[in-house]
Parts: C-alpha cells; sequence; structure tokens
C-alpha cells in the first residue's frame, strides 16, 4: 500500500458494507502552531485542539466554498473559543478567557452560553449559521446531536488532542449509500458504533490514519479516497484591517493616533501578522465614504 500523509491530513472513506460514510482528520504542525500562540491552561487547550480538528471534519462532506468555523461565547471565565477551516484546507483558532477557568471544562456550565457553526463567504456575504445545543456531553456529544437535528441521521464523533496532535472521526450513516448489502443490514450502524467504542483516546491520536481505519473497519470494506492536505494559515489582510479601522469611524482612528505617536499598529491573534499605518494612510483610509463592514472574527 502507497503511504498516505500522516499528519495535518484530512480523509474521507466509505464501508462500503455498512453503508456508512467517514472522515478522519489528524492535525500535528497546524495544531502546534494554533496551540503555540497562547499559555493555554490544561482543560482550555484540549478543548481548543478539538474544536480546530472538528471545523476541519466537518468540512468533509460538504461543498466548501469559503470557510466553516466553530465559535463559542459566554459571559463567563470562557469568553470566546473560535476555530475555522477554509475551503483551502487553512486552518486557524484561539482562545480568550479569564482566570480562575474552571476544571474539567464543562461546555453545559457556562454562563449564557452561545455555540454556532457558521459556513459561508464573508466576502460574497453568504453565511449560513446554525446553534448548537450545548447541554450535551462535551463538545463531540454537542456535534452529534447538532447533525441528528440538522440532517435527520445518526452520526458518531470522536474528538482528542493533547499538546503535539489533535485528532477527530466523523461518521454517518447514509441511506442511500453500501448498495443492496447495507440495505438488507439491519445491525450496520450499530456494528459500527460498537467498533467505533472500542477506540480510546491514546489510540485515536498515536495511530497513523490509514492503520487506524484498518484495524476497525477491515471487515466493512472500507474505501479510501485521496487525502486533502491541511495547514496552518490565516486569511487577514490589510484589507480586511482597513476595513475593520474604518468602521470605527474618524473620532477612535484620531483619538488611536494622537495616543501612538501618529503610528497604529495592528497585530492578528492568529498568526502575529503585524499592519501599520500612519496619519496619511489613516487620513486616505477614512476618506472613503462607503465604508464595508467590519469582520465579526478578530484579525
Amino acid at each position: 500500500m502507497e503511504t498516505l500523509p500522516v499528519d495535518d491530513v484530512l480523509h474521507r472513506f466509505l464501508l462500503e458494507r455498512a453503508g456508512v460514510r467517514g472522515t478522519l482528520v489528524r492535525l500535528g504542525p497546524a495544531w502546534r502552531e494554533v496551540a503555540g500562540r497562547a499559555d493555554y491552561p490544561p482543560a482550555l487547550h484540549a478543548l481548543l485542539g478539538e474544536s480546530l480538528a472538528a471545523s476541519a471534519l466537518l468540512t468533509g462532506n460538504i461543498k466548501l466554498d469559503g470557510a466553516l468555523s466553530i465559535e463559542l461565547k459566554s459571559s463567563g471565565a470562557l469568553r470566546l473559543l473560535f476555530a475555522e477551516c477554509n475551503d483551502q484546507g487553512r486552518l486557524r483558532g484561539l482562545a480568550r478567557w479569564n482566570e480562575p477557568l474552571p476544571d474539567p471544562l464543562a461546555l453545559d456550565a457556562l454562563p449564557d452560553a452561545i455555540m454556532a457553526i457558521t459556513i459561508g463567504n464573508v466576502d460574497r456575504d453568504q453565511r449560513y449559521q446554525g446553534l448548537i445545543d450545548l447541554q450535551h456531553a462535551g463538545l463531540a456529544g454537542s456535534l452529534e446531536n447538532y447533525f441528528v437535528k440538522s440532517e435527520q441521521l445518526p452520526a458518531r464523533i470522536l474528538l482528542a488532542a493533547d499538546d503535539g496532535y489533535a485528532v477527530g472521526l466523523m461518521l454517518q450513516k447514509m441511506p442511500d449509500e453500501g448498495g443492496r448489502d447495507a440495505a438488507l443490514d439491519d445491525d450496520a450502524w450499530n456494528r459500527i458504533v460498537h467498533l467505533t467504542a472500542t477506540l480510546g483516546a491514546d489510540e485515536l491520536l498515536n495511530t497513523a490514519p490509514e492503520q487506524l481505519l484498518y484495524r476497525l473497519y477491515h471487515e466493512e470494506s472500507a474505501r479510501l479516497f485521496e487525502p486533502h492536505a491541511l495547514a496552518f494559515g490565516c486569511n487577514c489582510s490589510r484589507e480586511r484591517v482597513t476595513a475593520m479601522l474604518r468602521s470605527l469611524g474618524r473620532d477612535e482612528v484620531e483619538a488611536a493616533l494622537v495616543a501612538r505617536g501618529d503610528q497604529i499598529e495592528v497585530i492578528c491573534e492568529f498568526c502575529a501578522q503585524r499592519y501599520h499605518y500612519d496619519r496619511i494612510d489613516a487620513e486616505h483610509l477614512l476618506s472613503v465614504s462607503a465604508a464595508p463592514a467590519a469582520p465579526e472574527t478578530p484579525q
């Protein structure tokens, strides 16, 4: 068998005998790049890794034009969590929090918590957003329930993250896939769920993708599709930062210039790219009368 990519990769597969489709995501350097941007407490570190893997995982079986993001906001110690994967396989993520952060970090215990999946292209103002019910066990359980409600099909999701890797596995029962044998096999979905339940977090994190899939599903006529490369990447740009500054208005931009010696520096929280504006730059951006809306996520 040809050796397939091990890290920063998305694998789509089909369990033909059972009529189940799946996606497996394994992040290495991309996850470590995101995790290294801040000194995250252990519970938040794990949740961010799971969210980043999940953002890529959920792109596996949709036609994506733009990006898919998972975003959580609350009025508690965890103020924001954001993970995104775009149609080029570029991932980014961050979290903002106040100490002390509860450990364990239970999503359903966060005050006024709202979690959403957003799919679409912000630049073209084409977006779909769905809210995730957090009254379930962890992020994986909450996402499973979301898919059952939104697609009326059973789903099984496993997520795990440590210092080195973030991994996600998603399975969905498909009524029209797998052929006649799957249609006649009433126990197929339960069998796949039981097989998947034998997989622990350590095995999920420390086994190469094709080895993992073979070990679990070698009797299910597994068909592995061409892998899709993933990588850390950010879609910040000077144009986006300019739009953000323009949306603040003249008074705030002028105040920032005065406070910082006629220079404004904007640092992207995702990739640490620095954007500089002097007074001439500021006057030029403020002179544009029709200003586009600023992006909702931090640059």
